[in-house]
């Protein structure tokens, strides 16, 4: 029946999307203008929210919906030049994902089966090999992954270096030569007109790990840093000057010319606050009911719950209270929502005295496992964030862990992976606040303009009524209830064509405020929202 609900809900969309909103002393062909900018050869530095990645990957269907691509159309009415992207026209089927020398590396896009509800990934295998170089320069240099401090590094698009996690894919599909810099390539296009939206990764790889990563600040070094580790404040500071106004590649000892060092000018984009987004805020901290546990059968889930209690959460909370801990864990409840299980690594570890707790009952060996398994185990508050990704680990068997404790979040704690707890969520907090102040700095000492997109996301938490009257959230996609206002693709992170579209008229925006230009905004209510597949 909600599948039901779900494709009423899209044939509603389509007639609702040949319905235009009219706007009174709208913008005509007439008066378009440039304004103070040159758009002649328009130029898009970034990550993969400059590439057009949503849904998981970069697909070619996708890709025509980047917010650059989205602007740059806008541009063509007052003088805007040809402007090219990557060339995904090897994804013959559009599904995304990617290939290399014959081996999948990337997943293919992600779809909502109208049979089986999904997300899942569309069926189908990528036809996007990596190794089909392009060797060409494009005016989208966004590349997805990548880091502040990865537009400067010599190497970061060499084949040679993808298996071992040195380049990025993505930019070797295109890169000039092994050795060219995401940098090098975008400026060697002469743009007169650029955005630069970079700086998301260098925190959000640590986020969307569950803080896996490590907090770098302090560390000046960029080249010992990991994947998913969160970057010095100052080397982003550092790295985000050079990006704009050029200097000395403290990489490689080379100089660097910066997308504004001659003349070009520009719009910046803050980093939104990637807390906010779906992919952290879907799942709530506490789904565990009798409903749930019981696989719809609440009267399971109420025998269950009751076993829990007097199996486990009983004991452990006892034991816990003993050892002036008992706040870690309380008794479920039969009726309401109830947290999770999960590690806590910064709480202090008591294996050793739960171990002794329960060798008298237990015997030593299991007692020993239970210690360790529970020495640092917690149940989640409202001050924890549950990643998307573990919604399908929720209940599911940790590898190696025998009954009766195989149940993720349930009964065996859920890993660092899984959760964002609060001193993770204060360093990624504290991180991109420092961030933004640079870029602002940066752009205020070059006349630049300024795209808020931390602040959008902000208005998008509690509801932002946009041109056409709708009001948009930064909420998941949740059937036909909010079909029509989703702004996020299937990934969590991402855009989906009609987020990219807001993106876009927000640049706008902002070109029209500060470069006196005359440029019409797109309609959102046109674009696509979530694909959704009778079958897949």
């Amino acid at each position: 029946m909600k599948n039901k609900f779900i494709y009423f809900a899209v044939l509603a969309a389509m007639g609702l999307a040949s319905c235009e909103p009219e706007f009174e002393n709208e913008l005509s062909d007439a008066n378009y203008s440039a304004g103070e900018a040159d758009f002649s050869t328009y130029v898009a530095v970034g990550n993969s929210l400059t590439a057009g990645y949503m849904d998981g990957t970069v697909s070619r269907g996708g890709q025509l919906y980047s917010y650059p691509n989205l602007l740059a159309q806008k541009f063509a009415l007052v003088g805007g030049g040809t402007f090219e992207q990557p060339s995904f026209a090897d994804d013959v089927n559009n599904l995304g994902g990617l290939m290399l020398g014959g081996m999948q590396i990337g997943g293919t896009r992600l779809v909502i089966d109208f049979a089986a509800g999904g997300p899942e990934p569309i069926a189908g295998t990528p036809t996007i090999e990596v190794s089909n170089l392009q060797a060409k320069a494009y005016n989208n240099m966004g590349v997805p992954g990548a880091k502040s401090f990865h537009l400067l590094v010599p190497g970061y698009g060499n084949i040679a270096g993808v298996a071992v996690g040195t380049a990025n894919p993505y930019f070797v599909r295109h890169a000039t030569s092994p050795t060219a810099t995401v940098l090098g390539d975008a400026v060697s296009k002469n743009p007169t007109f650029f955005t630069n939206w970079i700086g998301a990764n260098d925190v959000l790889a640590y986020a969307t790990s569950g803080g896996t990563g490590v907090n770098q600040t302090g560390n000046f070094n960029p080249t010992t840093y990991g994947p998913n580790d969160i970057t010095d404040p100052q080397v982003f500071a550092a790295v985000y000057n050079l990006i704009i106004n050029g200097g000395t590649n403290p990489i490689t000892g080379d100089p660097v010319t910066g997308l504004a060092q001659n003349g070009a000018k520009g719009v910046v984009a803050t980093i939104p606050s990637v807390t906010s987004i779906p992919f952290f805020t879907t799942v709530p901290y506490n789904p565990l009911t009798k409903s749930t546990l019981g696989q719809g059968n609440e009267a399971v889930g109420e025998a269950t719950i009751n076993a829990l209690n007097a199996q486990l959460y009983g004991p452990l909370k006892q034991a816990l209270t003993f050892f002036g801990a008992g706040n870690r864990i309380n008794l479920l409840s039969t009726t309401g929502g109830n947290p999770l299980l999960i590690k806590d690594e910064t709480l202090p570890n008591l294996s050793a005295q739960l171990t002794a707790a329960f060798t008298p009952t237990l015997g030593a060996a299991t007692a020993a496992f239970y210690g360790q398994v529970f020495g640092q185990a917690r149940q989640t508050t409202t001050e924890d964030l549950v990643l998307l990704t573990t919604r399908t680990a929720i209940g599911s068997a940790p590898t190696g862990v025998p009954a009766p404790l195989d149940k993720y979040g349930i009964t065996y704690p859920l890993e660092d992976k899984h959760i964002l707890i609060p001193s993770e969520k204060t360093a990624i907090a504290n991180a991109t606040a420092s961030y933004n102040m640079s870029i602002k700095g940066i752009a205020q000492a070059e006349g630049l303009a300024v795209a808020d997109m931390n602040m959008i996301m902000n208005k998008l938490v509690s509801g932002l009524r946009l041109d056409d009257g709708q009001i948009y959230t930064a909420n998941y996609f949740a059937g036909a209830s909010n079909l029509s206002t989703v702004l996020f693709s299937l990934d969590g992170v991402h855009p989906n064509p009609r987020g990219y579209a807001v993106i876009a008229n927000e640049i706008i925006k902002v070109i029209n405020s500060h470069y006196k230009s005359k440029l019409p905004i797109h309609e959102v209510v046109g674009f696509p929202g979530v694909t959704i597949l009778g079958s897949n």
